[in-house]
């Protein structure tokens, strides 16, 4: 009686850890292939970010241009090319080294605006 019991005995403990040792491996199986959707879902969502600051980058770059600026400047802020007579000199010309002032800088710089005389 005392071997039969004894066999009993060993005979649960070897079921009940061959049972634990498979439910042990099963969740391990069931996480690894959970971390498996996480990881496709982070590498899906990496994907779209690296997309989006693509697209942000293109869209920075065109906002850059100098056609974009004069295009905001004119339709949102409403400005427009000053007329000649809101054109001030902001200082004396140039003058090359002999002190006469230089012929590019008189060419590229804008017409006074003519002063008001008597007749």
């Amino acid at each position: 009686m005392k071997s039969e019991r004894t066999f009993l005995v060993l005979w649960t403990l070897a079921v009940t850890a061959a049972t634990a040792a498979f439910v042990l491996d099963l969740s391990l199986r069931v996480r690894s292939v959970e971390l498996g959707y996480e990881l496709g879902r982070t590498h899906a969502h990496i994907a779209r970010l690296r997309e989006v600051k693509r697209v942000l980058e293109l869209e920075l770059s065109s906002h850059k241009t100098p056609e974009r600026v004069e295009f905001v400047a004119r339709t949102l802020l409403g400005m427009s090319e000053p007329t000649p007579d809101r054109i001030l000199p902001a200082g004396a010309l140039p003058a090359d080294p002999e002190g006469v002032p230089s012929v590019a800088a008189s060419a590229s710089a804008p017409a006074a605006p003519p002063e008001d005389q008597d007749p």
